[in-house]
């Protein structure tokens, strides 16, 4: 019966990604298409930037939150490095760039507290602090969000029961041996814990080189990378055009591929040098010298979040005041005019996460671990694919349905986004339920379904509630599928800002930012509470 069940669900889940997958396989396999793209002379430098930002952005990200978990491992800290991640992570990717170009463009924050005393500018300088040649600032914005992407990954790892009381007397074990406490850490645990976060690892590296949004607010513009260009070909109603979008997006894929590879065979290289006799204790020495401490992080989003509230209220503002001439409500006025946006976005995540964690829980209660392990490359693909590529595929798929425009073919592409997410977050603690729950239960003749409501759902419900914050989070920040499958008649707190960052409308884009990030906040709160110890009372 449970594979029975569990060959339904795959073929509910897989069935779709599967179809959209091919139609945008198909629709890039144009010979013209390839031979028109080939051709065009920005192309080179698109990729440049795309392989740029993209690799450096996940090799920062991925070291920068190694050496904040080694130090957290090393000093039983792990609690006070989670504490604030879930609001980082609440932050949606586009809402982190939109408040960095007003920390850092020429006539932001940051220099308008150097101007005029130290700077000598009455002008804001003609200088590429964003949307620079460079990349730098796409990079920055890239590695603040994916940081906490991998603590978080990585504390679900090191907080299972089945695996964290091992590596703790692994980790003390060596110690007697005559590690260091840090050399004991990467020596013994670190090997363990980042092959358990290798599709994290690829979903931060595929969204690095494939960003849309990201890309569009802070990225390079002339040109711009790759999947900025292949959305900028797939909106145009020329059919050569569109093709020559989708043809970049194939071309995203491959580099996605290449890259994976690439990584793959580096991290193959590093842990047989990291064996080596004499140089095991080099590496994480210096990474942990060099890293960044938990405050400094949490310093930055909240700079970050307070350029936007203050953005949100600001009536006139001339360079190089620091603060605002005047304050106004006129942005929050027309943001509560638009309760059908707020409404589009609420009911869009609810019911998105919600698909996404029924579905992600019946798999893990039904499916054999084998089947598991060979279905998730299938089930990760809409964050494996390239975004620009992966909404062409449904897109299509919208069309045969005749779903195109409607509230059913957005909700298809939103869950289809938030089921990975929820998938890599649920899984750890899932997976490491202790059976002898289980074995307990059977022996004193109670079913299944007691054993799921009275023992292990309500042991895991802080994991099942974290999430459903995760996907409620996902579901805000969806831009692309948004734009295609909602065909400009559904509009979201995202859309909404992105647009509005691209017209250059400061109050109204951060007022819209800062809305974009509340949700997902009051999400992860409500979850908070939802997964909180109980608490018995006992009696006198």
């Amino acid at each position: 019966m449970n594979r029975l069940l569990a060959l339904a669900l795959l073929a509910v889940v897989g069935l779709p990604v599967a179809a959209a997958a091919l139609a945008a396989l198909a629709s890039a396999a144009q010979p013209a298409a390839w031979a028109d793209l080939l051709l065009q002379p920005a192309l080179g430098r698109a990729v440049a930037h795309t392989l740029w930002t993209g690799l450096c952005a996940t090799a920062l990200s991925w070291w920068l939150a190694a050496a904040l978990i080694s130090r957290a491992f090393v000093q039983c800290s792990l609690q006070a490095l989670l504490r604030h991640v879930p609001a980082m992570l609440a932050m949606p990717h586009a809402a982190m760039a939109i408040g960095l170009v007003f920390l850092l463009s020429p006539s932001g924050w940051l220099m308008r507290a150097v101007s005029p005393g130290l700077s000598g500018f009455e002008l804001p300088p003609p200088w590429p602090t964003t949307q620079d040649p460079w990349g730098l600032g796409l990079i920055l914005a890239l590695v603040l969000k994916e940081v906490p992407f991998f603590l978080w990954t990585a504390a679900t790892q090191l907080q299972r029961a089945d695996v964290a009381a091992r590596w703790q007397a692994e980790h003390a074990l060596a110690q007697t041996l005559g590690h260091g406490p840090r050399r004991a850490f990467w020596r013994v645990v670190w090997p363990q814990l980042a092959p358990r976060l290798r599709w994290p690892l690829l979903a931060v590296l595929a969204y690095g080189l494939t960003v849309v949004d990201m890309a569009l607010v802070i990225g390079p513009a002339a040109p711009p990378t790759l999947a900025v260009l292949a959305w900028q070909w797939l909106g145009d109603v020329e059919p050569a055009t569109h093709a020559r979008g989708a043809t970049a997006g194939l071309l995203l894929l491959a580099l996605v591929l290449l890259c994976a590879a690439l990584w793959a065979v580096a991290a193959a290289f590093a842990q047989r040098w990291r064996a080596t006799p004499g140089t095991a204790g080099r590496p994480e020495h210096a990474v942990s010298r060099l890293a960044p401490g938990r405050r400094a992080l949490v310093g930055v989003y909240s700079v970050v979040m307070a350029a936007l509230l203050v953005g949100s209220v600001s009536g006139v503002w001339a360079f190089p005041a620091f603060w605002p001439q005047s304050l106004s409500l006129d942005a929050w006025a027309s943001v509560a005019r638009s309760s059908t946006t707020v409404g589009h976005t609420l009911w869009l995540a609810l019911a998105s996460s919600a698909l996404a964690l029924a579905w992600s829980v019946a798999w893990l209660e039904c499916a054999p671990r084998r089947w598991d392990n060979a279905a998730r490359a299938l089930l990760y693909l809409p964050i494996l694919l390239p975004a620009v590529l992966w909404v062409v595929g449904l897109y299509r798929v919208g069309l045969w349905l005749r779903w195109e425009g409607s509230a059913a073919g957005l909700l298809l592409a939103h869950t289809t986004m938030v089921l990975p997410y929820v998938l890599i977050a649920l899984s750890p603690a899932y997976l490491g339920f202790d059976p002898r729950y289980a074995q307990l239960n059977a022996s004193l003749g109670h079913g299944r379904w007691r054993l799921l409501w009275q023992v292990k759902w309500p042991l895991l419900k802080r994991s099942i509630a974290a999430s459903a914050a995760v996907g409620f989070a996902v579901s805000v920040a969806q831009y692309l599928p948004t734009l295609y499958l909602g065909a400009g008649r559904f509009a979201t707190v995202t859309t909404e800002a992105v647009n509005l960052a691209a017209a250059g409308q400061r109050s109204l884009t951060a007022a819209y930012a800062v809305l974009q990030f509340t949700l997902p906040v009051l999400g992860f709160a409500l979850a908070a509470w939802v997964g909180r110890p109980r608490r018995f009372r006992i009696a006198a």
